[in-house]
């Protein structure tokens, strides 16, 4: 009698979850989309060039003093050779190291910058998904969400409602 009201109930509750609607959202794309995220992509862009033509600048005078080892490497002396070796592989490392800070600077400015939209994004999907009718709402890049025989991309629906209300 147990196993049978046990099964009753697993039937019941999976016939529920066959009807409910689940609706996925890509942050990513509304981010890039609305108005406020277009501004943080432009800062973000305009601080991603000048830290690049900095580093193409470096880039281009290591360049340069491989290329003047190379020519004369045949006339230089072992020691000669080395400290120039030297000298080089010490600026690429710097380099590679600046470069590294530079990504590393670049995305905690754009955890700056994106915060605020997160946040006030939030309380949108949440909007969106209640007139969607929907139970669960999955961030569609993040999710474990393989499947569902009724899902709904609200993405476009989050953009509108986000520009409207910001």
């Amino acid at each position: 009698m147990k196993n049978l009201i046990l099964v009753l109930c697993l039937l019941m509750s999976f016939s529920t979850f066959a009807e409910t609607k689940i609706a996925v959202v890509n942050i990513q794309k509304v981010i890039t989309s609305i108005k406020e995220g277009k501004n943080v992509m432009k800062q973000l862009e305009k601080a991603f060039k000048k830290k690049q033509k900095e580093l193409k600048g470096e880039e281009g005078v290591i360049k340069k003093l491989q290329k003047d080892y190379q020519k004369q490497s045949l006339v230089l002396s072992d020691k000669a050779k080395l400290k120039k070796e030297t000298e080089i592989r010490a600026k690429i490392q710097a380099l590679q190291k600046k470069t590294m800070d530079y990504q590393k600077g670049i995305q905690k400015q754009e955890a700056q910058l994106k915060k605020p939209i997160l946040e006030k994004l939030k309380p949108v999907i949440d909007s969106v998904s209640k007139s969607e009718k929907v139970a669960m709402t999955f961030e569609v890049t993040a999710s474990p969400l393989v499947y569902a025989e009724s899902k709904v991309d609200i993405t476009d629906a989050v953009i509108k409602a986000y520009d409207k209300k910001y």
